[in-house]
C-alpha cells in the first residue's frame, strides 16, 4: 500500500517560499485550514490576513503582482470563485496578473455541503481567458503545484488536497502533460483528482477478468491537451469514460467529448460525476458512492461499455484499494 503523506502542502510550499522572497503568502481567514499557519507562524515578513473579505483580497492580489510579487491567494476553492468572481475578472484575469489561487476542499472532499463544496469551479474557471487550471491527484502532485504554479506567465488556480494525501506518482506534476496510468486496448479511462485513485483501484479488478484498460490521469484541466486524449481514444474499441470530482457539465468530461468531437472521432463516451446536482454533507466515501463517483461505479460504466458482466463487486475492490481504509460515517472536519 502506498504511503499517506501527512500536510504535503505545507511543507511544500514553505520550503519553495522562503527561497522566493517575492512570493507572498495570502490568507482569508482560513489559515489553519489551509495548512499555512505554520508559515504564518515562523515567515510573518512573507504573510498577510486579508480576513473574511475575499473580494478585497482579488483586488489586493492584483496590485501586488502589478508591484512584483507572486501571491499565492489561501481559501477553500468555493471562495476564490464564486464572491469574488467580479474582482477575479478584472483584477487578476484580463490583466495577466501572476496570481496564484490556492484552492483547498474541491469538490465533495469536504463535508460542507453546498456552501463548502466547488463543485463547478472547474467549468468557471475554464471558460475565464488566460486563466491556467491545475487538479491535484496525489501527494506527489501537491508536493509540485507551488513550484509548477508559480512558473506560469499569468494566473492560475489550483485544486488541492490536504490532510492525510496518499502518495501515487513518482515523478512531479507537469503542467500540460498527461500521465499514462494503463495501455489496455478495450476502454480508455480519463480522469483527475480524487478519482484517479478510485481508477486505479477499478482499472486493476478489471485486470483481474481480462478487460484491457487504457487509464489517463489529467493534472492540466486547461489548457486541455485535445491531442493526447484523442490518440488514446483512437487505442481502444470499446469506448471512454471519464470521471471527476466536479459536475460533468464544463469539467474533464465536457473537456474529453470536446477534443473527440472536434477530431471527428467517433466513440462512445460516458462522463461520470454530479449528475446536475448539489452534493449534500457527508464523509469522502460516503459522497463517492451515493453520487456514483467510486470504482464501482466506473466498473458499472465499463461493463455497460463493453458489454460483459464483470462480476467484480465492492469486496472485490476492497483487495486493491489503493489508500487507507477512512470511516464512511466519519466527516472530516472543516
Amino acid at each position: 500500500m502506498p504511503e499517506l503523506v501527512t500536510r504535503p502542502y505545507a511543507r511544500a510550499f514553505e520550503e519553495y517560499a522562503v527561497r522566493h522572497p517575492e512570493v507572498l503568502c495570502l490568507s482569508a481567514d482560513l489559515t489553519s485550514s489551509c495548512e499555512i499557519d505554520g508559515f504564518r507562524d515562523r515567515h510573518p515578513g512573507q504573510f498577510l490576513s486579508l480576513g473574511m473579505a475575499e473580494q478585497n483580497m482579488m483586488s489586493f492580489a492584483g496590485g501586488l503582482g502589478l508591484a512584483g510579487f507572486r501571491p499565492f491567494l489561501h481559501s477553500f476553492g468555493v471562495f476564490l470563485y464564486r464572491r469574488p468572481y467580479d474582482q477575479l475578472i478584472a483584477s487578476v484575469a484580463y490583466p495577466r496578473r501572476p496570481v496564484r489561487l490556492m484552492g483547498f476542499l474541491p469538490g465533495i472532499t469536504t463535508p460542507g455541503g453546498m456552501t463548502h463544496q466547488a463543485i463547478e469551479d472547474v467549468a468557471v474557471m475554464r471558460a475565464i481567458p488566460n486563466m491556467t487550471v491545475l487538479d491535484c491527484g496525489d501527494a506527489t502532485e501537491v508536493e509540485s503545484v507551488v513550484e509548477a504554479a508559480d512558473a506560469i506567465d499569468g494566473p492560475v488556480y489550483c485544486r488541492i488536497l490536504r490532510g492525510e494525501v496518499p502518495r501515487l506518482f513518482d515523478t512531479p506534476l507537469a503542467v500540460g502533460r498527461m500521465r499514462v496510468l494503463a495501455e489496455g486496448r478495450d476502454v480508455l479511462i480519463v480522469t483527475a483528482g480524487i478519482a484517479t485513485e478510485e481508477a486505479m483501484r477499478a482499472t486493476a479488478a478489471l485486470a483481474r477478468v481480462g478487460v484491457s484498460i487504457r487509464h489517463l490521469h489529467v493534472s492540466t484541466l486547461k489548457p486541455f491537451d485535445a491531442a493526447t486524449v484523442v490518440g488514446h481514444a483512437e487505442s481502444v474499441h470499446d469506448g471512454v469514460v471519464t470521471l471527476e470530482n466536479h459536475v460533468t457539465t464544463g469539467g474533464l468530461g465536457s473537456a474529453v467529448a470536446e477534443a473527440l468531437a472536434e477530431a471527428g472521432l467517433a466513440r462512445r463516451l460516458i462522463r461520470l460525476g454530479l449528475d446536475d446536482t448539489f452534493a449534500h454533507g457527508g464523509s469522502r466515501p460516503y459522497l463517492m458512492r451515493h453520487y456514483g463517483l467510486d470504482a464501482i461505479a466506473l466498473v458499472a460504466a465499463v461493463e455497460r461499455l463493453t458489454g460483459r458482466r464483470t462480476g467484480i463487486d465492492e469486496n472485490t475492490l476492497a483487495d486493491v484499494r489503493v489508500d487507507a481504509v477512512h470511516s464512511a460515517t466519519k466527516a472530516e472536519a472543516l
